[in-house]
Order: structure tokens, then C-alpha cells, then sequence
């Protein structure tokens, strides 16, 4: 089966998305889900708000904002993995097995705690002064993120690429020390777009809540226009001809414009259009692009339980990853079952790793038939009928042994064939991700024999 591309983005949950979140990260990763050979995997970044916010108010209204943003702008939730961080609880248990491999002298030199010493330093403080262990250890909590789901790319901002190293780092140190031989983790890259747009915002810095610059997304068509009619121009006249490459207000128009409207935008400017129609020309591209999204956005705000329900699927699909994933993490470093333990450890090292289950039964027809389970009780498949149990047995010897075992994919299941028969069959899934899920889990739960 070939492998799709797996790309993560997460957003912090600690303020109201603006224009400039829309253009430089929102938009660009909506159409890049639409992306037939990628699995898309976006989440709300609420752990990460804690250490940054202690707000309870502000951080649950962003993590709605936010949620809301993402929907309205066209997140189709059936084509990508959408969840919040704190839904999904092997993340922070990811996060301490992670911790226990994590160099100090590597969190030492990230960019943010650094920053942070720099400055109490320069303010004659401890070195430490009002420094979280969320602060310092922040890079590991992404780390896991990207690493829970193996992510091959991860578009961040330049800022964050030291981010994207680390977790590089940390996972082949997992891997060196628990892998005996396997490569748990994917080796992540970061991917920058370069295409990306940076928007000024009103006063022709980058736009940032930071500066108080910003154009506001959704709130209403009133709030956009009084913000654009804020942005600062030059004192040339209408008539005067304006310099467009030197207009941050271009910049502005150009980033939400078709070719042919920028053109058009460009001459006109250059022929003297006053600076108030300039705003207004503006004000209208954007509204007409972003008028029905500010519905939708309006409608989920006030209808949160909808969300809810569209981010627990989320959850449920991201767990259907993560779960059989910390699995097999937790044997890997010894946090293992004491059933099943063999006495002699090292012969029966691989054996010892494993723990599915077969449980036989007869059918009121009186043919039988088998359930396979894996270590935590989840029923990954249900045989044929067979009429007799030797038969029904030796199929089941042969699956948990992995002998000549085929998976074979069909629409939102998969059946199970062994020499050209076949033995058993899955669950109808939600989706395909979440089928493939199970066949992972499946070849995880089968005991190869000793050579």
C-alpha cells in the first residue's frame, strides 16, 4: 500500500484569527488539504495556549474562534483529520516518554527560552525569573505532536523550523534507544512556503495583535470597513498618480485579487484614483470573498454543540492512530503487560511485545467461527464460518503467527485471505483513514514465529 503524505498544522488558541492569520496560514493549508495524495491533520493548540495564556475565558473563546474560522473558510472534516489537543490524551503521555530522551542541553537552546533569559538578564533578574517548565519545555510537547502521528511535513514559519529540528532530534534518539532496529518515528521536515503572503497591517508593519494593526476576519462587514479605512496612506491627492509597490494597501488588494483585478487595481492607482476609493475597492474584494464565510462563521458561533460534534469525530479519527501507536511505545520502553510474560525475557522478547487475542465460539448454525482481539480488547476482525473448529483454529494459529496472511482493502473495510482463502473480515469504518488504522493495528497485534 503506498504511502500518502502526511502533513500536521496546528494553530494556538490564544487569540481571534484576523486577515493576516487567513491569508498567511488558514487559506493556504484549507486548499492544501484538498490535496488527493496528502492526509491533512489540523489541530487547535490548547495545551500550548496554557503556557502563553491563564485566561480560561480568552483561551475557550479562541478555541471557538478559531474552530469557527477554520469551518467557515472551507475545512472540508471528511477529507482531513480536525481535533483538538486536548481531546486526544496519548499526546501528553507521548510528551513525558519523549521528556525521558530530551536533552537538556537541546531545550536549552531553544529559540523562546533563550529569549526569555536574555531578557531577564538585560533586566538584572535571575536568569530563570518568571520562566514556566511549559516555557522551557515546549518543544517537546510539539515534538509529540508531529511525532504521535508521523508527519513527513509541517509547514511552520521560519521562527518555528528550529522546532521541526528538534523533533528530528528527539525521535532518532527515541528511536536509538527503544528501536532495536525499527524506526517508531518518521523524520519530519519542516516546510516553508515561500509564496506565502506576510499581510501588513494597518500601519504597514506585519499585521499582529501585537502592534494593534490588524483587519478583523469575521467579526462584521462594519468592523472590516472601519478598519481598512484606518490604514495609513501618503498625502498625494486624488488625481496624483500613487506608487503601488511602495502601498501597503496594495499589498493588501494583491493578496486577495485575480490577476486581472490586481492589473486593473495597479493602473488605476497609477492613473490617480483617490486614496478613500482605493479603501473602498478593498473593502469590497474582501467582502465579496469573505461575506459568505462570515455567515457560516456567525452561524457556528452561535451553534457551538455543532462543533463539538465535528471535532470529537476528529478525535476519534486521530485516536484511531494514536492509541494503537502508544501501544506499541509503551512495550518498546518496558511499560508492558505482566500477562503473558515469559520467564526467559530474552527468548521470548518478540512474543512478550505482543498480546492479541483469539476467542472461538459456535454459531447457532453450528459452524465455527473466531473474534480476533488485540492487547487492549478492541475486536479487529470476525472470521468466516468454518465447519469444523480444527479448521476455524488452524486459521486462527496461522493469523496471530502472521503466515502467509493478506490484507485486502475494500472501500471502508478490509477482509483477511491466507493461502487464497478468505478467513475473515473487519468492521465497516467512517472513513479510510480510519480502516487503515486498523490494519496497522492488526499487523501490530500479529505474533511473527521464531526462525
Amino acid at each position: 500500500m503506498t504511502t500518502r503524505t502526511r502533513i500536521l498544522t496546528g494553530i494556538t488558541t490564544t487569540g481571534t484569527p484576523h486577515l493576516g492569520n487567513y491569508a498567511g496560514a488558514i487559506r493556504p493549508a484549507i486548499l492544501a488539504s484538498q490535496d488527493a495524495n496528502a492526509d491533512s491533520f489540523y489541530f487547535l493548540a490548547d495545551y500550548h495556549a496554557l503556557i502563553k495564556c491563564d485566561d480560561p475565558q480568552r483561551i475557550q473563546r479562541s478555541r471557538m474562534e478559531i474552530a469557527a474560522t477554520w469551518l467557515a473558510g472551507g475545512l472540508d472534516v471528511n477529507r482531513v483529520t480536525f481535533y483538538r489537543q486536548s481531546d486526544i490524551p496519548e499526546i501528553p503521555e507521548l510528551t513525558w516518554l519523549l521528556t525521558c530522551v530530551a536533552a537538556k542541553g537541546l531545550l536549552n537552546r531553544a529559540h523562546a527560552y533563550k529569549a526569555s533569559v536574555d531578557k531577564n538578564v538585560e533586566a538584572g533578574e535571575d536568569p530563570d525569573a518568571g520562566i514556566s517548565m511549559g516555557l522551557y519545555s515546549y518543544p517537546v510537547l510539539m515534538a509529540a505532536d508531529i511525532l504521535m502521528f508521523n508527519a513527513h511535513k509541517v509547514p511552520v514559519g521560519r521562527d518555528q523550523i528550529q522546532h521541526v529540528e528538534m523533533a528530528r532530534d528527539i525521535g532518532q534518539r527515541f528511536n536509538h534507544l527503544f528501536g532495536n532496529g525499527k524506526e517508531f518515528f518518521t523524520m519530519p521536515e519542516a516546510l516553508i512556503e515561500e509564496s506565502v503572503a506576510t499581510l501588513p497591517g494597518l500601519d504597514g508593519r506585519k499585521m499582529s495583535k501585537s502592534y494593534d494593526n490588524t483587519i478583523p476576519l469575521f467579526t462584521s462587514a462594519k468592523d472590516m470597513k472601519d478598519a481598512i479605512s484606518r490604514i495609513v496612506t501618503d498625502s498625494r491627492a486624488p488625481g496624483e498618480a500613487k506608487d503601488p509597490d511602495n502601498s501597503h494597501l496594495f499589498t493588501l488588494y494583491q493578496a486577495f485579487a485575480s490577476k486581472a483585478q490586481e492589473e486593473e487595481f495597479r493602473a488605476e492607482l497609477l492613473q490617480g484614483l483617490g486614496w478613500g476609493e482605493a479603501k473602498n475597492r478593498l473593502f469590497q474584494l474582501l467582502d465579496g470573498q469573505l461575506g459568505e464565510a462570515r455567515e457560516r462563521y456567525h452561524q457556528l458561533m452561535s451553534r457551538p454543540s455543532d462543533m463539538e460534534d465535528l471535532l470529537l469525530i476528529g478525535a476519534k479519527k486521530a485516536r484511531a492512530v494514536a492509541a494503537p501507536f502508544l501501544a506499541e511505545l509503551r512495550e518498546a520502553v518496558g511499560l508492558r503487560s505482566f500477562v503473558n510474560q515469559a520467564s526467559a525475557p530474552v527468548a521470548a522478547k518478540k512474543k512478550a511485545a505482543k498480546a492479541a487475542r483469539v476467542v472461538s465460539f459456535r454459531d447457532d448454525d453450528g459452524n465455527f467461527r473466531f473474534r480476533f482481539f488485540t492487547a487492549d480488547g478492541e475486536q479487529l476482525l470476525l472470521s468466516r464460518k468454518f465447519a469444523d473448529g480444527r479448521t476455524a483454529g488452524g486459521f486462527a494459529k496461522l493469523l496471530q503467527a502472521d503466515e502467509q496472511v493478506e490484507v485486502r482493502p475494500e472501500a471502508l473495510s478490509f477482509s483477511v485471505w491466507i493461502g487464497g482463502a478468505a478467513i475473515a473480515d473487519s468492521a465497516v469504518f467512517p472513513d479510510e483513514m480510519s480502516r487503515d488504522a486498523a490494519i496497522e493495528a492488526l499487523r501490530a497485534a500479529q505474533t511473527p514465529t521464531e526462525d
